[in-house]
């Protein structure tokens, strides 16, 4: 009998970073589960789909039977790592006095309660798996204790309130031998991170790769960027 092929659920993965986690997971010889609103319009993840290895999946992470049915789907599948990438910037409108309330909601439902619906959904698949790991992409935005530019206010609340629920996801996993991390990606050209980012998204999946590899359940419930540096809190 042929060893199982490792597997990862990815969100979000119709572009950017989550489109190159999937590339990349696919040359390693990965089963991937390619997750996104609209899969049929995802034409630059379809360039992928002559992979028997990938399945393209619908997922709304904001919708509680989207994510059910997701989890359904899965619930003879052991999912070895389980990555939250989906999310929104939530647009200009993020300084003090000039704020989008309903914006705001929006990106709390897809950054931060997004990831908490599918981790909860997936927990059984993860621990059924080798290396039964959960990673939230949050960012250096995120960070209370490394702050001096004010503004973004909307996307660094989402992101700094899912540093909370990776904490709480890693305490309450553990006992399960769930490893749970938020990891920062880097300033990447995606089109949320805009042209003159930094990275470019191989140089980030690459990195997020490496991180993955190098964690267990004894280095749970840790930020660390793209590079396995730690970040504060």
């Amino acid at each position: 009998m042929s060893e199982r092929a490792f597997t990862t659920v990815i969100t979000g993965a119709n572009r950017g970073i989550g489109f190159e986690l999937s590339a990349q997971y696919l040359a390693e010889g990965w089963q991937v589960y390619a997750c996104c609103r609209q899969p049929e319009a995802a034409s630059k993840l379809q360039t992928l789909s002559a992979n028997p290895a990938l399945r393209l999946c619908q997922l709304d992470v904001t919708d509680w039977a989207s994510v059910k049915g997701l989890a359904i789907h899965l619930a003879s599948t052991p999912v070895d790592i389980l990555i939250n990438n989906a999310g929104l910037f939530g647009g200009d409108r993020q300084s003090f006095g000039n704020l989008d309330y309903d914006r705001w909601l929006q990106v709390l439902d897809v950054n931060t309660l997004g990831p908490y619906r599918v981790s909860t959904a997936l927990a059984d698949s993860v621990a059924r798996s080798t290396h039964r790991t959960i990673v939230n992409l949050s960012s250096s935005m995120a960070s209370i204790q490394d702050y001096s530019s004010g503004g973004g206010y909307i996307y660094r609340s989402s992101k700094t309130a899912l540093n909370m629920v990776t904490v709480n996801l890693a305490h309450d996993l553990k006992p399960r031998g769930i490893t749970v991390l938020a990891v920062d990606p880097g300033w990447v050209r995606t089109d949320m991170g805009g042209p003159n980012a930094e990275l470019d998204p191989e140089q980030s999946a690459t990195g997020i790769r490496a991180v993955l590899e190098q964690s267990s359940v004894a280095t749970s419930e840790r930020f660390v960027s793209w590079e396995n540096k730690t970040h504060p809190w």
